[in-house]
């Protein structure tokens, strides 16, 4: 059940309307827990089997781990959770990945083994439903927050049907003291929900799908060298696809919650404006970010031992963060080359130290363009199929095959990318310091309304089959 399909338009009208008319906060709590199961069996029954089972575990979990004096026992619980979790999200997503690369281990020391092939349906959503429920658990262990006695509450946040399948990653202690009383009934605040969900809807369908998507496939798709200017658009408009793809989903999710009263962060402020690998990752999937700086960069000791022990904590989180996308080496090198990056960061930084001249205009200039031009480039292993690919769109992007390179986009595909970029990049510099909403705050009624319904105009106009969200695969 896509968010850009008649389906849930149909399934979201329905859940709202029974939602504002039931009596009882109870109620309203069982509805939207039934919502949330129903919105994710549609995709595959027995998934919310295996979403029930992971509920139920570290709800129970967490209630003995906190009735626990003792450390080694509540350490024991704590193992229970992280082991299902983990251990389910290991089997489903990396189950094959992992025999596979047994079997290349093997045979490079000339041992002929051929593992079966499990070939499980991946779970979707489980990426982010097993974060979201280890955040419960971890803090419950730490005492940063009491477990819920409510079964019913807890199913409630983890299978809530808006940011259940793609995030944002909700920490259990933002969004459990949410279901103590229901928020009082907001015009406004629904407006502003439905203005996100068009605006998400706008960037998924509108940009993502329709002017952006067709160079990026025709790019990354094509089996032989292209030409330097086609490689670049390509990255360029994959690049600002995944912006607005998973961007989209993200103000949909926030957009519908708080069409039922409930606050999720915001998961993306205006990555492209940033000024360096740091500043990126703390406007890029915030959720996942904040997750494994919290979860595990901390835990492993942070930045508070030696310089090496800290480059060797980054570079495990970021590629953890770059394997939690799908079982591939080209994710993990993607996630690498990003902990590179950082190092890189934080040596520039030490060389520059309180140098004046890095606080003026050009210098912030460069770092955006550096910071810019490097996301891009680790774009390409995120998007490729598989190193060979990668290395030839890189290949390309250098100028190595010149004018043997293959010319696979038209003049008009070149300047839709190109308009698109440049207008997102002066829109993100111009906001990169506020917020969405209070930016739109500024505008006047009849503004804001032009730009709803044009937007909602050119939904319906480019409307297609509904294509899936990119990172409903992770």
């Amino acid at each position: 059940m896509l968010f850009n399909s008649l389906t849930f338009v149909v399934f979201f009208l329905a859940v709202f309307a029974a939602y504002r008319l039931l009596p009882g906060w109870g109620t309203k709590k069982t509805l939207l827990l039934a919502a949330g199961f129903l919105f994710y069996g549609a995709w595959h029954p027995p998934f919310a089997l295996l979403l029930a089972l992971s509920i139920v575990v570290d709800w129970w979990v967490a209630g003995r781990m906190s009735a626990e004096e003792r450390p080694g026992a509540r350490r024991a619980w704590l193992a229970v959770s992280l082991t299902v979790n983990l251990g389910m999200l290991s089997l489903f997503k990396y189950g094959d990945f992992l025999l596979d690369n047994t079997r290349v281990l093997f045979a490079a020391c000339g041992i002929a083994y051929q593992p079966p092939h499990l070939g499980l349906l991946l779970p979707i959503g489980i990426s982010f439903y097993t974060f979201e429920a280890l955040s419960y658990t971890i803090d419950v262990y730490r005492r940063e927050i009491k477990p819920t006695r409510s079964l019913r509450d807890f199913a409630m946040f983890v299978s809530f049907f808006p940011h259940l399948v793609a995030g944002p990653i909700v920490r259990a202690r933002d969004f459990l003291h949410q279901l103590e009383a229901p928020a009082a009934p907001s015009a406004q605040r629904t407006a502003w929900g439905l203005f996100l969900m068009t605006l998400g809807l706008f960037q998924k369908v509108v940009l993502a799908d329709t002017l952006l998507a067709p160079a990026a496939d025709a790019v990354f798709g094509h089996a032989f060298p292209l030409h330097a200017v086609d490689a670049w658009a390509g990255a360029l408009a994959f690049a600002f696809q995944i912006l607005f793809d998973f961007g989209g989903y993200s103000l949909c999710a926030i957009g519908c919650s708080l069409c039922f009263g409930f606050h999720i962060n915001d998961n993306f402020r205006f990555p492209y404006a940033a000024r360096g690998f740091s500043d990126f990752w703390r406007r890029w999937h915030i959720s996942l970010s904040t997750w494994l700086r919290d979860y595990l960069y901390i835990p492993l000791g942070g930045n508070r031992g030696p310089a090496w022990r800290t480059s060797i904590n980054l570079m495990v989180v970021m590629l953890l963060g770059g394997l939690w996308h799908g079982a591939a080496w080209t994710f993990v090198v993607w996630g690498g080359l990003h902990g590179l990056l950082l190092l890189a960061e934080r040596g520039v930084k030490r060389l520059v130290g309180e140098a004046a001249w890095a606080a003026t205009a050009p210098a912030a200039f460069v770092g955006w363009l550096v910071t810019f031009v490097g996301v891009l480039i680790t774009w390409v292993f995120f998007r490729a199929t598989d190193f060979g690919g990668a290395m030839k769109n890189l290949a390309s992007m250098a100028g190595v095959f010149g004018a043997q390179g293959d010319q696979v986009l038209a003049t008009r595909d070149l300047v839709q990318v190109g308009g698109v970029a440049l207008a997102v990049l002066l829109i993100h510099r111009l906001l990169r310091d506020t917020s969405l909403e209070a930016a739109v705050a500024r505008w006047p009624a009849w503004l804001l309304g032009l730009v709803w319904v044009v937007m909602g105009a050119l939904i319906l106009l480019t409307q297609g089959a509904g294509s899936s969200f990119i990172y409903f695969q992770f």
